[in-house]
C-alpha cells in the first residue's frame, strides 16, 4: 500500500513517523520544498509517550515523485483542505481513498465534492502531538483513532486501512456512523479549544477556574443544543461531563488553537465554534458564549502584530 501524508504539521508527523514502521510505503506531501528537503534530510524525530526515537520518511513538494496512491491522509488545516486537494490530484487512481482526520466540520463535504463521495473516509482520532520543530514532535496523549464512511459502508480498503494503523501502534475503530463521532469531537473541541487560545491554559486548567469552567459549559451548552435540534445522536449521554473528562485526560496537552495562537498563525475557529454560531441563525438559536468566542480569537488573529504578548 501506498500511502501519502498531506500536511507535516504535529498530526502529519506523528502518523507519518507511525506508519513508516510499517511495511508500506510511506510518503510525505508537503506545499513547501524547503521543508519537505529538510524532513526528506533529517527525519522525523519524537518524544514523549511513545518513547524518544527518530524515523525516516519520504518527503516531496511535489505530487509527481509520488505517482498513483492507494491512501490519503488528510492533516492540514481545515481552511487549506481546497488547496490540499488540488495538489493531490495527480495522486488520485480509480480505488484511491482520502481519509480525512481533521479539526471541525465541512471537510468531508469539500473532499467529496472535489473529487467523489465514494473516495473520502471521515476520521476522528485521540492522539495527541505538539509541533516543536519542523519534523520534530511531542507525543502528548494516546487515543482511539475511528474510521467510517458518510453512507456507512465498510468497503475492504477501509479494513486494510484500520489493519495497517493498528499494526504500528494506532487503535483503530472503524464505524456506520462517522457524523456522529465528527459532531462528538467538534463538542469537545468548541469547549476546549478557544478557550485555551485566549487564556493560554492547558487543557486540565479550564476546569480549576470557576471563570473559564463556566464559559466551557455554556459553550458546550449551546453546540449540544444544536446537535440536538439537528436529530445528531452524540456518542456520550453527557456533554459538560465528557468535555471535563477530556480536559482530566490531556491535562497537560495544548490545544491545536493554542498551539496556533502561540506561533501567530491562523487558527480553525471558523469550524469550530464558527460552524455552531453559523448552525444557531440557521436554526434561530441563541449561541452567545460560542459567539463571544468567535470574536475573540478573530481579534487575537487580526492583531497579532500590534499585540504586547
Amino acid at each position: 500500500m501506498k500511502i501519502v501524508i498531506v500536511g507535516p504539521g504535529a498530526m502529519g508527523c506523528l502518523f507519518g513517523a507511525f506508519l513508516s514502521k510499517s511495511k508500506e510505503e510511506i510518503w510525505l506531501l508537503d506545499k513547501f520544498k524547503e521543508r519537505a528537503a529538510k524532513i526528506n534530510e533529517n527525519g522525523i524525530s519524537l518524544e514523549g509517550v511513545s518513547g524518544s526515537w527518530q524515523a525516516k520518511v519520504k518527503a516531496t513538494a511535489n505530487p509527481q515523485d509520488i505517482g498513483t496512491s492507494d491512501l490519503i491522509l488528510i492533516c492540514v488545516k481545515s481552511f487549506n483542505t481546497k488547496q490540499a486537494i488540488e495538489q493531490i490530484m495527480p495522486l488520485l487512481g480509480k480505488n484511491t481513498k482520502i481519509l480525512t482526520l481533521q479539526n471541525g466540520m465541512g471537510n468531508i463535504e469539500v473532499i467529496a465534492e472535489l473529487t467523489a463521495e465514494d473516495r473520502v473516509i471521515g476520521g476522528v482520532t485521540n492522539e495527541g502531538a505538539t509541533l516543536i520543530d519542523i519534523g520534530k514532535i511531542h507525543h502528548a496523549g494516546r487515543g482511539q483513532t475511528i474510521i467510517g464512511m458518510i453512507n456507512g459502508k465498510t468497503p475492504v480498503e477501509m479494513r486494510g486501512i484500520r489493519e495497517v494503523f493498528n499494526k504500528v501502534g494506532f487503535d483503530t475503530k472503524m464505524s456506520r456512523d462517522i457524523k456522529s463521532l465528527i459532531w462528538s469531537k467538534l463538542i469537545i473541541n468548541v469547549g476546549i479549544n478557544a478557550l485555551t487560545a485566549i487564556t493560554g491554559l492547558s487543557n486540565g486548567k479550564l476546569t480549576e477556574f470557576e471563570g473559564t469552567k463556566r464559559i466551557l459549559r455554556d459553550a458546550v451548552t449551546e453546540a449540544a443544543r444544536i446537535a440536538k435540534r439537528k436529530r445528531i445522536k452524540l456518542i456520550y449521554d453527557d456533554p459538560l461531563a465528557k468535555v471535563e473528562a477530556v480536559c482530566e485526560g490531556t491535562s497537560k496537552n495544548l490545544s491545536s488553537m493554542l498551539q496556533d495562537v502561540l506561533r501567530k498563525k491562523r487558527t480553525e475557529i471558523h469550524f469550530i465554534n464558527g460552524v455552531i454560531v453559523r448552525l444557531g441563525q440557521e436554526l434561530g438559536i441563541d449561541v452567545p458564549t460560542n459567539k463571544f468566542l468567535v470574536d475573540i480569537i478573530k481579534t487575537i488573529e487580526t492583531s497579532y502584530a500590534q499585540s504586547v504578548r
